[in-house]
Protein backbone atom coordinates (compact mmCIF):
# COMPACT_ATOMS: atom_id res chain seq x y z
CA UNK A 1 0.00 0.00 0.00
CA UNK A 2 2.73 2.28 1.09
CA UNK A 3 5.00 1.56 -2.22
CA UNK A 4 1.73 2.49 -4.63
CA UNK A 5 0.80 5.68 -2.61
CA UNK A 6 5.05 6.62 -2.98
CA UNK A 7 4.40 5.77 -6.81
CA UNK A 8 1.32 7.71 -7.40
CA UNK A 9 2.87 10.31 -5.07
CA UNK A 10 -0.15 10.50 -2.46
CA UNK A 11 0.30 10.92 1.43
CA UNK A 12 -1.06 8.26 3.47
CA UNK A 13 -3.27 11.39 5.46
CA UNK A 14 -4.88 11.90 2.74
CA UNK A 15 -5.97 8.41 2.29
CA UNK A 16 -9.76 6.95 3.32
CA UNK A 17 -9.32 3.17 3.82
CA UNK A 18 -12.80 1.65 3.88
CA UNK A 19 -12.55 -1.91 5.46
CA UNK A 20 -15.08 -5.05 5.69
CA UNK A 21 -12.87 -7.69 7.08
CA UNK A 22 -9.11 -8.82 7.68
CA UNK A 23 -8.25 -9.14 4.41
CA UNK A 24 -8.11 -5.74 3.88
CA UNK A 25 -6.18 -4.81 7.22
CA UNK A 26 -2.78 -4.42 5.64
CA UNK A 27 -4.07 -1.41 3.61
CA UNK A 28 -5.01 0.64 7.16
CA UNK A 29 -2.37 2.42 7.30
CA UNK A 30 -1.99 4.24 10.79
CA UNK A 31 -2.10 7.64 8.82
CA UNK A 32 -4.87 7.58 7.17
CA UNK A 33 -8.79 7.67 7.85
CA UNK A 34 -9.63 4.13 8.67
CA UNK A 35 -13.81 3.46 8.61
CA UNK A 36 -14.84 -0.08 9.18
CA UNK A 37 -18.19 -0.87 7.16
CA UNK A 38 -19.59 -4.20 9.22
CA UNK A 39 -16.08 -5.30 9.81
CA UNK A 40 -14.88 -8.05 11.49
CA UNK A 41 -13.27 -7.74 14.91
CA UNK A 42 -9.95 -7.45 13.14
CA UNK A 43 -10.63 -4.59 11.34
CA UNK A 44 -13.31 -2.75 14.02
CA UNK A 45 -10.21 -2.79 16.66
CA UNK A 46 -8.15 -0.77 13.90
CA UNK A 47 -10.61 1.34 12.76
CA UNK A 48 -11.09 5.22 13.70
CA UNK A 49 -14.65 4.70 12.49
CA UNK A 50 -17.43 1.84 12.14
CA UNK A 51 -20.22 2.08 10.04
CA UNK A 52 -22.97 -0.57 10.59
CA UNK A 53 -25.92 0.84 8.42
CA UNK A 54 -25.75 2.26 5.11
CA UNK A 55 -22.91 3.32 2.98
CA UNK A 56 -24.33 5.98 2.86
CA UNK A 57 -23.37 6.68 6.26
CA UNK A 58 -19.94 6.74 5.22
CA UNK A 59 -20.03 9.53 3.61
CA UNK A 60 -20.04 12.47 6.11
CA UNK A 61 -17.19 10.78 7.63
CA UNK A 62 -15.63 11.58 4.45
CA UNK A 63 -16.39 14.95 4.57
CA UNK A 64 -19.68 14.53 2.37
CA UNK A 65 -22.58 16.03 3.42
CA UNK A 66 -23.58 16.63 6.48
CA UNK A 67 -22.31 14.83 9.45
CA UNK A 68 -24.86 13.16 12.04
CA UNK A 69 -24.13 12.53 15.38
CA UNK A 70 -26.97 9.95 15.89
CA UNK A 71 -29.76 8.53 13.97
CA UNK A 72 -33.08 6.89 14.11
CA UNK A 73 -33.12 3.17 13.96
CA UNK A 74 -33.83 1.79 11.05
CA UNK A 75 -37.20 -0.28 10.93
CA UNK A 76 -35.20 -3.34 10.56
CA UNK A 77 -33.37 -2.68 13.15
CA UNK A 78 -36.36 -1.92 15.11
CA UNK A 79 -37.88 -5.14 14.38
CA UNK A 80 -34.34 -7.25 14.85
CA UNK A 81 -34.06 -6.03 18.14
CA UNK A 82 -37.96 -6.33 19.31
CA UNK A 83 -37.16 -10.71 18.19
CA UNK A 84 -33.95 -10.14 20.16
CA UNK A 85 -35.84 -8.86 23.17
CA UNK A 86 -38.33 -11.37 22.75
CA UNK A 87 -35.63 -14.00 23.79
CA UNK A 88 -36.87 -13.38 27.56
CA UNK A 89 -39.72 -15.38 26.56
CA UNK A 90 -37.90 -18.70 26.68
CA UNK A 91 -37.19 -19.36 30.19
CA UNK A 92 -40.39 -18.64 31.02
CA UNK A 93 -41.30 -20.85 28.57
CA UNK A 94 -38.87 -23.54 30.49
CA UNK A 95 -40.11 -22.76 33.19
CA UNK A 96 -43.44 -23.78 32.25
CA UNK A 97 -43.28 -26.82 30.15
CA UNK A 98 -39.92 -27.90 30.98
CA UNK A 99 -36.09 -27.85 29.41
CA UNK A 100 -36.93 -30.36 26.85
CA UNK A 101 -39.72 -28.93 24.24
CA UNK A 102 -37.81 -25.90 24.44
CA UNK A 103 -34.43 -27.09 23.38
CA UNK A 104 -36.57 -29.15 20.36
CA UNK A 105 -38.15 -25.47 19.75
CA UNK A 106 -34.77 -24.42 19.98
CA UNK A 107 -33.51 -27.02 17.20
CA UNK A 108 -36.70 -26.71 15.13
CA UNK A 109 -36.81 -23.07 14.74
CA UNK A 110 -32.46 -23.20 13.86
CA UNK A 111 -33.54 -25.50 10.98
CA UNK A 112 -36.06 -23.21 9.80
CA UNK A 113 -34.15 -20.37 10.31
CA UNK A 114 -31.40 -21.90 7.85
CA UNK A 115 -33.68 -24.24 5.19
CA UNK A 116 -35.27 -20.15 4.61
CA UNK A 117 -31.91 -18.48 4.23
CA UNK A 118 -30.57 -21.22 2.13
CA UNK A 119 -34.12 -20.87 -0.05
CA UNK A 120 -33.37 -17.06 0.06
CA UNK A 121 -30.07 -17.34 -1.58
CA UNK A 122 -31.18 -19.28 -4.38
CA UNK A 123 -33.96 -17.04 -5.06
CA UNK A 124 -36.86 -18.80 -3.23
CA UNK A 125 -38.14 -18.43 0.53
CA UNK A 126 -39.77 -19.92 3.08
CA UNK A 127 -43.53 -18.78 4.00
CA UNK A 128 -43.49 -16.56 6.39
CA UNK A 129 -40.25 -17.39 7.62
CA UNK A 130 -38.47 -15.46 5.00
CA UNK A 131 -40.65 -12.53 5.10
CA UNK A 132 -39.55 -11.67 9.05
CA UNK A 133 -35.74 -12.99 8.14
CA UNK A 134 -36.49 -9.96 5.18
CA UNK A 135 -37.83 -7.45 7.94
CA UNK A 136 -35.34 -7.78 10.45
CA UNK A 137 -32.10 -8.54 8.38
CA UNK A 138 -29.22 -5.72 7.81
CA UNK A 139 -27.78 -4.46 4.22
CA UNK A 140 -24.75 -6.96 4.46
CA UNK A 141 -27.09 -10.20 5.54
CA UNK A 142 -29.32 -9.72 2.59
CA UNK A 143 -26.44 -11.02 0.38
CA UNK A 144 -25.14 -13.94 2.14
CA UNK A 145 -26.09 -16.83 4.88
CA UNK A 146 -26.61 -14.38 8.28
CA UNK A 147 -25.12 -16.67 11.06
CA UNK A 148 -26.29 -14.10 13.63
CA UNK A 149 -29.14 -15.19 14.46
CA UNK A 150 -27.95 -18.68 15.10
CA UNK A 151 -25.62 -17.79 17.62
CA UNK A 152 -28.66 -15.79 19.21
CA UNK A 153 -30.46 -19.31 19.45
CA UNK A 154 -27.55 -21.18 20.54
CA UNK A 155 -25.99 -18.78 23.82
CA UNK A 156 -29.76 -18.86 25.01
CA UNK A 157 -30.08 -22.71 24.31
CA UNK A 158 -26.16 -23.60 25.91
CA UNK A 159 -27.55 -20.61 28.69
CA UNK A 160 -30.46 -22.94 29.59
CA UNK A 161 -28.48 -26.57 29.63
CA UNK A 162 -25.61 -25.43 31.20
CA UNK A 163 -26.82 -23.18 34.28
CA UNK A 164 -29.70 -24.11 36.67
CA UNK A 165 -32.41 -21.93 37.01
CA UNK A 166 -33.00 -19.07 37.82
CA UNK A 167 -29.85 -18.10 37.07
CA UNK A 168 -30.02 -19.01 33.41
CA UNK A 169 -32.85 -16.94 33.08
CA UNK A 170 -31.38 -13.79 34.41
CA UNK A 171 -28.51 -14.38 31.89
CA UNK A 172 -30.88 -14.59 28.98
CA UNK A 173 -33.08 -11.46 30.30
CA UNK A 174 -29.38 -9.46 30.66
CA UNK A 175 -28.37 -10.48 26.92
CA UNK A 176 -32.39 -10.31 25.41
CA UNK A 177 -33.20 -6.57 27.28
CA UNK A 178 -29.37 -5.22 27.48
CA UNK A 179 -28.14 -6.16 24.18
CA UNK A 180 -30.96 -4.80 22.12
CA UNK A 181 -31.56 -1.65 24.36
CA UNK A 182 -27.18 -1.15 23.93
CA UNK A 183 -28.15 -1.39 20.05
CA UNK A 184 -31.24 0.82 19.61
CA UNK A 185 -29.80 3.61 22.08
CA UNK A 186 -26.11 3.51 21.02
CA UNK A 187 -27.57 4.17 17.33
CA UNK A 188 -30.57 6.93 18.59
CA UNK A 189 -28.50 8.83 21.27
CA UNK A 190 -24.81 7.47 20.90
CA UNK A 191 -22.40 10.39 21.02
CA UNK A 192 -19.11 8.65 22.41
CA UNK A 193 -17.79 6.04 20.97
CA UNK A 194 -16.21 3.67 22.90
CA UNK A 195 -12.35 3.95 22.52
CA UNK A 196 -11.88 0.08 22.30
CA UNK A 197 -14.62 -0.54 19.49
CA UNK A 198 -15.45 2.75 18.00
CA UNK A 199 -18.81 1.01 16.67
CA UNK A 200 -20.41 0.68 20.22
CA UNK A 201 -21.23 4.33 22.37
CA UNK A 202 -21.33 4.74 26.13
CA UNK A 203 -24.69 5.54 26.08
CA UNK A 204 -25.59 2.25 24.67
CA UNK A 205 -23.59 0.66 26.67
CA UNK A 206 -25.11 2.45 30.07
CA UNK A 207 -28.71 1.87 28.75
CA UNK A 208 -27.86 -1.74 28.14
CA UNK A 209 -26.73 -1.78 31.24
CA UNK A 210 -29.74 -0.78 32.66
CA UNK A 211 -32.34 -2.65 30.93
CA UNK A 212 -30.31 -5.48 31.51
CA UNK A 213 -30.49 -5.33 34.61
CA UNK A 214 -34.08 -4.94 35.14
CA UNK A 215 -34.73 -7.45 32.80
CA UNK A 216 -32.80 -10.11 35.00
CA UNK A 217 -34.54 -8.78 37.83
CA UNK A 218 -37.51 -10.97 37.18
CA UNK A 219 -35.17 -14.33 37.73
CA UNK A 220 -32.49 -13.29 39.93
CA UNK A 221 -31.80 -10.79 43.18
CA UNK A 222 -30.52 -7.58 42.54
CA UNK A 223 -27.28 -7.79 43.39
CA UNK A 224 -26.69 -11.04 40.56
CA UNK A 225 -28.78 -8.72 38.00
CA UNK A 226 -26.31 -6.10 38.80
CA UNK A 227 -23.51 -8.05 38.56
CA UNK A 228 -24.24 -10.07 35.16
CA UNK A 229 -25.88 -7.21 33.57
CA UNK A 230 -22.27 -5.37 34.15
CA UNK A 231 -19.95 -8.07 33.07
CA UNK A 232 -22.62 -8.67 30.23
CA UNK A 233 -22.49 -5.01 28.97
CA UNK A 234 -18.59 -5.07 29.52
CA UNK A 235 -18.32 -8.46 27.05
CA UNK A 236 -21.26 -6.28 24.58
CA UNK A 237 -18.60 -3.60 24.12
CA UNK A 238 -15.46 -5.90 23.53
CA UNK A 239 -14.49 -6.66 19.52
CA UNK A 240 -14.47 -10.06 20.08
CA UNK A 241 -13.33 -12.42 17.59
CA UNK A 242 -16.67 -14.82 18.66
CA UNK A 243 -19.91 -13.50 18.07
CA UNK A 244 -21.41 -11.71 21.20
CA UNK A 245 -24.71 -13.61 21.19
CA UNK A 246 -23.16 -16.56 22.42
CA UNK A 247 -20.29 -14.75 24.89
CA UNK A 248 -22.80 -12.29 26.57
CA UNK A 249 -25.60 -14.77 28.27
CA UNK A 250 -23.30 -17.11 29.14
CA UNK A 251 -21.04 -14.10 30.62
CA UNK A 252 -23.30 -13.08 32.30
CA UNK A 253 -24.64 -16.70 33.90
CA UNK A 254 -20.98 -17.29 34.29
CA UNK A 255 -20.71 -13.97 37.01
CA UNK A 256 -24.47 -15.23 38.37
CA UNK A 257 -22.79 -18.09 39.49
CA UNK A 258 -19.51 -16.63 40.96
CA UNK A 259 -21.35 -13.92 42.88
CA UNK A 260 -24.13 -16.29 44.46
Amino acid sequence: MRRILEIEGLNPRDCIVVADDRNNAPMMLSEALKIGFHPDFMVRIRADHVVTGSLMEILPLMGIGEPRAGAYPSGNEVIREFIHACGILVPLLSSLVGLSPVVLLIFAVVLLYSISEWAMMKGGNVPIFSQIIRMASTHVEAYGFASAPVFFALGILFTLILFPAPVSGGAVAVFAFGDSAAALFGKAFGRRPLPFDKGKTLEGSIAGFLLGFLGALFFVDPFKALAGAAVAMFIESLPLPVNDNLTIPLAAAVTMVLVG
